[in-house]
């Protein structure tokens, strides 16, 4: 999609009037106790989604008729899932589809890529595997004008920063990132791709980043996270290349933390096990009480198909 036609669609920069309600009005659904706190499904990667968010309770418990969605996919980068940088497309398709099936009212793919932008829509095969759903999901969001700076309550380190407009003023937020190790924040997984709704993340990087990738989850918490680990880049990441192993594998949770904690100890991350606690950013937002890494004491069900 071109600049002019997000704004077309937009209103000059905001998706949505900024009257409407965002993301921290909004209640998140009461789940039924037989409900999981972590859903792994190893399969096909579009079955595998539709299944794991349905261990869930459906999309239809966290997307209601006339919600304004955003997704937040890995698509940064002008390489294929294979390599191990960006969002599997037919994960990102099939969570834009399961929101329209649930009565969405619109459904908005973003990400505030590091190459250039149309290049990386059409090289991460997102944005052609989305126009199969529905034409005109898939943006990048690379222009200052989209951004509204913004106030972090009770934040560490991160007090105020530029957020997407269309995200702030959204119902839902969903994040499809693909798991994968990161230079700096150790791994890449729910919290970390938050960083893809900002302008300057790499005032994150100078002010702390394990304090920053928190308060800004603080202020951008996905309603669900659906972490893609098909293609696993254990080393190099996040741009690779570096080593990928085929997990097959899509993980969902309600709650990002426990989403990122299931996926570190999953895996082999440069060559070793690591548990939750030893991942800066997760240990910190546990601690701030925005989701749990403790996952002995959560519900964790698997299914192979």
């Amino acid at each position: 999609m071109h600049r002019r036609d997000f704004l077309r669609q937009s209103g000059q920069g905001a998706l949505w009037l900024s009257a409407a309600p965002g993301l921290s009005a909004l209640a998140t659904p009461a789940l039924a106790a037989t409900t999981p706190d972590v859903a792994v499904v190893e399969g096909a990667p579009a079955q595998a989604t539709r299944a794991a968010i349905k261990m869930l309770g459906g999309m239809e418990t966290v997307v209601k008729p006339g919600a304004r969605v955003v997704v937040k996919p890995n698509m940064s980068f002008t390489t294929p899932a294979d390599m191990g940088a960006n969002s599997h497309p037919e994960v990102v398709a099939t969570v834009a589809a399961m929101c329209w099936e649930a009565g969405a009212g619109s459904v908005l793919i973003l990400d505030h890529t590091l190459a250039s932008g149309q290049v990386c829509l059409e090289r991460s095969g997102i944005e052609a595997a989305a126009d199969a759903v529905r034409d005109g999901m898939t943006f990048a969001i690379n222009e200052a004008d989209l951004y509204r700076d913004t106030a972090i309550p009770e934040a560490k380190a991160l007090k105020s920063i530029g957020v997407a407009k269309t995200v702030l003023d959204a119902d839902v937020l969903i994040a499809v990132p693909t798991a994968k190790s990161h230079s700096s924040a150790g791994v890449s997984l729910a919290m970390k791709g938050m960083m893809g709704l900002v302008y300057d993340r790499w005032v994150m990087h100078r002010r702390g980043l394990d304090h920053c990738i928190v308060d800004l989850a603080s202020l951008l918490k996905a309603d669900l996270s659906v972490i893609d680990a098909n293609y696993v880049l254990t080393t190099g990441g996040p741009r690779g290349p570096g080593r990928v192993h085929h997990g097959r594998q899509v993980i969902a949770s309600r709650d990002m933390v426990a989403a990122d904690a299931y996926t570190v100890q999953a895996f082999e991350w440069y060559g070793r096990k690591f548990q939750p606690r030893q991942v800066g950013h997760i240990l910190k937002a546990h601690e701030r009480g925005l989701g749990r890494m403790d996952l002995e004491n959560l519900r964790v069900e698997t299914l192979t198909l």
